[in-house]
C-alpha cells in the first residue's frame, strides 16, 4: 500500500457526511480511534501486511502459529491481547456472546477462569462446546478456535486462584454471577462479609468456580492483505497430532 493512498483513506475517513454535519453526531468517530490504529500499523508493516499468510511457511501444528502470533500482538503491546470472544449455546439452543481473557494454552488447548454457576459456566457444562475469537485490528489478524469443552483439573484451577490478587479472590466468593442483585451496596456487603470471614488467613478457591480448557478441533487463522484478497488458513485436527491445513477464499 502506497503513502499515498494511505492518505487518501485517511482524508475521507476523518471527512464527516453532510447528514452527519446537520444531525450533529458523526457515528463514524466511534470507530475511528481503531481505523487509525489500523492505518498506522499498516503503513509501518507494509513487508508483513503484503506477503501475509503463504502454506509454504506455515507451520502444520496451529499451536506454533498461535504462539508465535499472540507473541507479536504481546511485543505490539495491544490493549489486552489476550482479550477473547467466547460463543456458547443457550439451553433455547441460541447463540451467547461474551468477551473473556485467555490465562494460558499450550497443545491441550485454550484455557479461561470463571463461575461455574454463571450464565457461561452453566451453558459450558449443559452443552460443551464453543467458539473463540481473538481479534487485534492493529495487526490486521484474527483466529477463530472451535472445538469441545472440558473443566480444568482441580489442582490446575486452586494453582491459578492463588496467583490472583486477593481482591480478585474474595470477589469469587461474593458475587454470584450472572445473578440479579437489588443494587451495588449488596454487592459491597457481600464482599465485607467475605473479608470478615477470611481475615488474617488464606483465601480458599470456591468449589464454584474454576478453568474450562477448549480442546480445538478447528483452528483458522485470518490476515489482512490489499484489494480484500485476505489470507484464511484453516487447519483441521486429523488425530490427536496431525492436522489438516487448507485455503478458504476470503
Amino acid at each position: 500500500m502506497k503513502k499515498q493512498d494511505i492518505a487518501n483513506m485517511r482524508r475521507e475517513y476523518n471527512s464527516p457526511s453532510s447528514a452527519d454535519l446537520k444531525s450533529g453526531f458523526a457515528p463514524v468517530a466511534l470507530s475511528r480511534h481503531w481505523y487509525q490504529q489500523a492505518l498506522r500499523v499498516v503503513s509501518v508493516l507494509r513487508h508483513e501486511y503484503r506477503h501475509g499468510l503463504v502454506e509454504t511457511k506455515a507451520p502444520s501444528n496451529p499451536f506454533e502459529l498461535f504462539r508465535h502470533w499472540f507473541r507479536e500482538a504481546v511485543r505490539a503491546k495491544l490493549l489486552d491481547p489476550n482479550a477473547m470472544t467466547l460463543v456458547t449455546v443457550t439451553s433455547a439452543r441460541k447463540p451467547a456472546v461474551r468477551t473473556v481473557l485467555l490465562k494460558d494454552f499450550d497443545t491441550r488447548g485454550f484455557v479461561f477462569y470463571t463461575n461455574y454457576q454463571s450464565q457461561k459456566g452453566r451453558e459450558l457444562i449443559g452443552r460443551p462446546y464453543a467458539c473463540l475469537l481473538f481479534y487485534w485490528p492493529t495487526l490486521v489478524r484474527q483466529v477463530r478456535v472451535d472445538g469441545k469443552v472440558e473443566k480444568v483439573p482441580a489442582k490446575e484451577s486452586d494453582a491459578y486462584f492463588h496467583s490472583r490478587p486477593r481482591g480478585s479472590q474474595l470477589s469469587a466468593w461474593a458475587s454470584d454471577q450472572s445473578r440479579t442483585v437489588p443494587h451495588r451496596e449488596h454487592l459491597e456487603k457481600r464482599m465485607e462479609l467475605f473479608e470478615k470471614r477470611f481475615k488474617g488467613k488464606p483465601v480458599p478457591r470456591p468449589p464454584h468456580w474454576g478453568g474450562f480448557r477448549l480442546v480445538p478441533d478447528k483452528m483458522e487463522f485470518w490476515n489482512g492483505r490489499p484489494n480484500r484478497l485476505h489470507d484464511r488458513l484453516r487447519y483441521i485436527k486429523v488425530t490427536s497430532s496431525r492436522w489438516r491445513r487448507e485455503r478458504l477464499a476470503p
